[in-house]
C-alpha cells in the first residue's frame, strides 16, 4: 500500500511539473515571438489589409494553452465575465471609450493646432521650442491619453523639423518620454493605470493624491536630463515656419465639454456609486450622438466620426483578452504566488517597481499589469504602496525599449515610415540613461508617502 501510494504521488508530482513546464514554455515562446515580431516586422500586409501581428501571436498562444489543457474554458469565461472591478471587458470599455474623446479631438485638428501655436511662441530659440513642446505634451497627456498624444504629435514634430531644417531627434525623444512620464498622474492616462487601480479599488482622487509627487519628481527630472543630453543640438538657430488652423468651433466645444464632464464624473464616480466604465461609455455614446446631430443640422457628412472609429485600437481587445488567458494559466500553476514571495524578501517598493519595469520590457506593460495584478493579490503586504510602485514600472517601462508599451511599437513604426533612423539599440541607449533615473526618483518619492 505504501509503495502504491508513493508511486501515485510521484506520478501526480510528475504531472504537476509537466503542466508547469508546458505553461511556462508556451508563455515564453509566445512572448519571444511577439518580441521578434515587434523588432523585425511590426506590421504585416495581407492584400489591402495592414495590421500589427503581435495580437494574433498572443491569441494563438492563448488558444494553444486551452487546447493543451493548461486552462479550461470555464475559468476563462469566469475571468472575463465576472461581475468584479477587474473584469477585462469593463476595463477595455473604460479605456476605449475614453480613447474616443482623444481621437475625436485629434480628428478635428485640436492637438496639431495647439502644437503649432506653441511652436510659434518659440520664435528663433530651439531651447524655448523644446520647453514649450515638453509642456504641451505633458498637459495633453494628463487630460487625454499618452498613446493618442504620441501618435498625433510625432508626425507633427517630423513635419515641423523638416521644414525648419532642424534635428527632430531631441523633440521625438522628449515627446515620447514626457507622454510616458506624465501618463502616471491620473488613472485615465494609461490602460495599465486603469487596470491596476481598478483591481485594488483605488478611486480617481486617491490615485491622484499618491501619484502626484512621484509624477512631478519624474517629470522635472526627465526635462532636466533631456535638456542636458540634447544641449548641443538645441544650440542651433531656429526658423519657425508653420501655420495653425483652428478646429471648427462647434465640434471643438462638443469634444472639450464631453472630455471635461467625463473626467469630472470619473473623479467623483466612487462617491456617487457609479463605475468608471459606465461613465466613459455613456460619455462616448453622448459624444457620438451629439456630433452626429450637429453635423446633420449643418448638413455635413460625419467624416470626423468615421475617422474616429477607424482609429480606435481594436487590436487591444484580442490582445488583452488573450493575455488574461495566460495569467489564468500561470495562476493555476501558482506562478504569481511564487513571484510575490520572492519580491517581498527585499524592499517591496523597489522590488515590485523595478521588476514590473523589467517585465514590461519582456512581455509589454499591459500583459505585465494583468500578471502583476495576481502577483500583488498574492503578496501578504497590506500596503497599497506596491500597487503604485507597479503603476510606476508600467509607465516608465515604456521608455526603456519599444517592447515596453504599444505606444513604443506604434512610435517606431511612424519613424520608420517617415524615413527616420532609430534602431532598437538607439532606443535602449536613451532609455537606459533616462528611464532608470526616473524610476529611482519616482520610487524614492513614493516611499515618502508609504
Amino acid at each position: 500500500m505504501w509503495r502504491a501510494g508513493t508511486s501515485k504521488r510521484r506520478s501526480g508530482g510528475r504531472g504537476v511539473l509537466k503542466n508547469v513546464v508546458l505553461t511556462l514554455v508556451i508563455s515564453a515562446v509566445t512572448i519571444i515571438t511577439m518580441i521578434v515580431s515587434i523588432i523585425f516586422f511590426s506590421t504585416l500586409k495581407i492584400g489591402k489589409i495592414t495590421f500589427s501581428p503581435y495580437w494574433a501571436i498572443a491569441l494563438a498562444g492563448a488558444i494553444l494553452l486551452v487546447l493543451s489543457g493548461q486552462v479550461d474554458v470555464g475559468a476563462i469565461a469566469g475571468g472575463i465575465l465576472s461581475d468584479t472591478a477587474i473584469n477585462p471587458v469593463k476595463i477595455l470599455t473604460l479605456f476605449l471609450s475614453f480613447t474616443i474623446f482623444s481621437i475625436f479631438l485629434d480628428e478635428i485638428g485640436f492637438f496639431s493646432y495647439v502644437a503649432a501655436k506653441v511652436a510659434l511662441k518659440a520664435k528663433h530659440s530651439q531651447k524655448a521650442l523644446f520647453g514649450w513642446l515638453y509642456l504641451v505634451t505633458s498637459v495633453l497627456t494628463v487630460f487625454t491619453a499618452n498613446d493618442i498624444v504620441i501618435l498625433t504629435l510625432t508626425p507633427f514634430i517630423i513635419y515641423f523639423a523638416k521644414n525648419a531644417k532642424i534635428n527632430p531627434l531631441p523633440y521625438l525623444v522628449m515627446e515620447f518620454v514626457a507622454a510616458n512620464t506624465w501618463s502616471m498622474l491620473l488613472v485615465i492616462g494609461n490602460p495599465t493605470n486603469i487596470y491596476l487601480a481598478t483591481s485594488f479599488g483605488i478611486d480617481f482622487i486617491g490615485y491622484f493624491v499618491k501619484m502626484a509627487l512621484p509624477t512631478l519628481s519624474a517629470g522635472l527630472l526627465s526635462y532636466a536630463i533631456m535638456r542636458l543630453v540634447f544641449r548641443k543640438s538645441l544650440e542651433a538657430p531656429l526658423n519657425v515656419e508653420t501655420s495653425a488652423q483652428a478646429p471648427e468651433r462647434g465640434l471643438l466645444v462638443i469634444g472639450i465639454v464631453h472630455l471635461a464632464l467625463s473626467t469630472v464624473l470619473i473623479s467623483i464616480s466612487s462617491y456617487i456609486g457609479l463605475e468608471m466604465w459606465l461613465v466613459t461609455l455613456a460619455g462616448a455614446a453622448s459624444l457620438v450622438i451629439t456630433s452626429l446631430i450637429y453635423q446633420a443640422i449643418r448638413r455635413r457628412s460625419p467624416r470626423v466620426l468615421g475617422g474616429v472609429f477607424r482609429r480606435i485600437p481594436y487590436s487591444l481587445i484580442p490582445f488583452m483578452l488573450s493575455m488574461t488567458v495566460f495569467v489564468l494559466a500561470l495562476q493555476k500553476q501558482d506562478v504569481p504566488l511564487l513571484l510575490a514571495q520572492q519580491l517581498l524578501k527585499i524592499n517591496p517598493l523597489f522590488s515590485f517597481g523595478f521588476v514590473s519595469f523589467l517585465f514590461a520590457n519582456i512581455m509589454n506593460n499591459i500583459p505585465m499589469s494583468i500578471l502583476f495584478t495576481e502577483v500583488l493579490s498574492s503578496a501578504s503586504s497590506s500596503s497599497l504602496g506596491i500597487v503604485y510602485a507597479t503603476v510606476i514600472g508600467s509607465n516608465l517601462g515604456a521608455i526603456l525599449s519599444p517592447i515596453g508599451a504599444l505606444a513604443g511599437i506604434m512610435w517606431m513604426s511612424i519613424l520608420k515610415r517617415e524615413g527616420i533612423s532609430y534602431s532598437y539599440g538607439t532606443f535602449l541607449k536613451y532609455g537606459l540613461g533616462i528611464a532608470v533615473p526616473l524610476m529611482l526618483i519616482s520610487i524614492w518619492s513614493l516611499g515618502l508617502l508609504f
